[in-house]
């Protein structure tokens, strides 16, 4: 019994022992940034989402807990760009490794400005921060999350090559089905609320025509919905996507004088894959009713 004793603590002392019995303590800025790390990372992570998929995560109050909990974790991913402004208030110290998933994927609009309420430009104030909604770029951020799990854990970079690789082959296949049953449709014109297609669109070759907010966050004036309804019927626009916080009256108002079928897309969720099955099954609905 005494000599079971001793080797146990000696494997308990065993440098990386602990690591790869605890879990790494892993913060996201956003459900999709969560699922991507759960996905990567396995038992081998403990993650935590700071803002829910229903939220606009412009404007996140982070609770003491959570700010607590981000500044003890091992690793933070964020969205990066202007999407957190909020999240300057954490200070986290330098022992928390950052991932910044923007710094690894293809950005459009990139010389576009992004404003606040206030028409004031956001730091960082270019480039389209809704990446995620291209399932394309899931490559190269689970990529670089499997680069800093590696770092944090080296004993388990097998076990989180494994993962990342399992996910990438079930994501295309998916992907796949996605663009099969988008194709009927290819080219199809909508017009948005907020800004958050403009890379879905893209990669599922619909067409954005307009965006009724002129600047993200920013209420259309009466002149510019007058505008918004003109190159819609012009256009033949005949669906409006709306986020979950979108202003109801507002997307009443678009879609009677717009003549649209109004559609709600969700830009977040907890579990990546069903995302995009979700939307893609409700857009779809909506371009059935909303004819050519």
């Amino acid at each position: 019994m005494l000599r079971t004793l001793i080797l146990a603590l000696a494997l308990a002392a065993a440098p990386g022992h602990v690591l790869s019995q605890q879990k790494l303590r892993v913060v996201a800025t956003s459900a999709d940034l969560k699922s991507l790390a759960e996905a990567v990372g396995g038992t081998r992570v403990d993650v935590e989402s700071l803002a829910a998929p229903e939220q606009d995560p412009h404007s996140i109050e982070l609770k003491p807990a959570q700010l607590a909990r981000a500044r003890s974790a091992a690793l933070l991913i964020r969205v990066g760009l202007d999407h957190e402004p909020w999240l300057a208030k954490l200070r986290l110290p330098e022992s928390v490794v950052v991932v910044d998933a923007s710094r690894s994927v293809r950005l459009i609009q990139t010389h576009t400005p992004r404003l606040r309420v206030e028409r004031r430009a956001h730091v960082h104030a270019y480039g389209n921060t809704h990446y995620w909604l291209d399932p394309a770029n899931a490559v190269p951020i689970t990529a670089a999350i499997r680069d800093a799990l590696a770092k944090l854990s080296p004993q388990d970079t097998r076990f989180f090559d494994t993962n990342r690789n399992t996910f990438i082959d079930a994501l295309t296949k998916k992907t796949e089905e996605w663009k099969k049953v988008l194709a009927p449709f290819h080219g199809a014109k909508m017009v948005v609320v907020h800004d958050s297609w403009s890379y879905f669109a893209e990669h599922f070759g619909l067409q954005i025509v307009a965006a009724a907010e002129p600047n993200p966050g920013v209420p259309p004036s009466p002149a510019e919905l007058a505008a918004l309804f003109q190159r819609m019927r012009e256009a033949g626009v005949k669906i409006l996507v709306t986020d979950p916080h979108s202003n109801p009256s507002l997307v009443r108002q678009i879609a009677a004088q717009g003549g649209a079928h109004a559609v709600m897309l969700s830009p977040s969720g907890d579990d990546y894959i069903r995302l995009f099955d979700d939307n893609v099954s409700r857009l779809v609905a909506a371009l059935k009713r909303g004819g050519p």
